[in-house]
């Protein structure tokens, strides 16, 4: 499972958001799926299936957001009012990122397969109906 920002031309030019360094996921950086697929490959992983869920990912958000609201002087109580409206904030913007395409959130399924060469895996990851 992976939150994913798309491609530049220039990698060396990504820079993590101030912002949310700070304040949501210090240390955190954000690959293209591309990227984390090679890795996985390098490492010697088998990638089965990779699965954009992008859309789904922006419905949960703003659900969140919703429950976040619908139980604000709980989290106020549990987390202080600055850390309840970083929250609700970085939700609501991530919402609209994955709404317009700018991240992404993809489901990657790889297997270390041994040399017998069965990953003991079904033919298909998924089916489409």
């Amino acid at each position: 499972h992976q939150i994913a920002r798309r491609p530049q031309r220039d990698e060396s030019a990504y820079d993590v958001d101030a912002f949310i360094d700070a304040y949501v996921f210090p240390d955190g950086e954000l690959a293209p799926v591309g990227t984390t697929v090679a890795q996985l490959e390098r490492a010697g992983f088998e990638v089965r299936d990779v699965e954009s869920i992008r859309e789904h990912y922006a419905l949960t958000l703003r659900r969140w957001v919703t429950r976040l609201e619908d139980g604000w002087d709980r989290a106020v109580h549990l987390a202080g009012p600055g850390r309840a409206r970083v929250w609700r904030l970085y939700m609501a913007a991530s919402a609209v990122a994955f709404e317009r395409n700018r991240i992404g959130v993809n489901q990657v399924l790889a297997v270390r397969t041994p040399e017998s060469g069965n990953s003991g895996l079904p033919l298909r990851a998924r089916t489409w109906n």
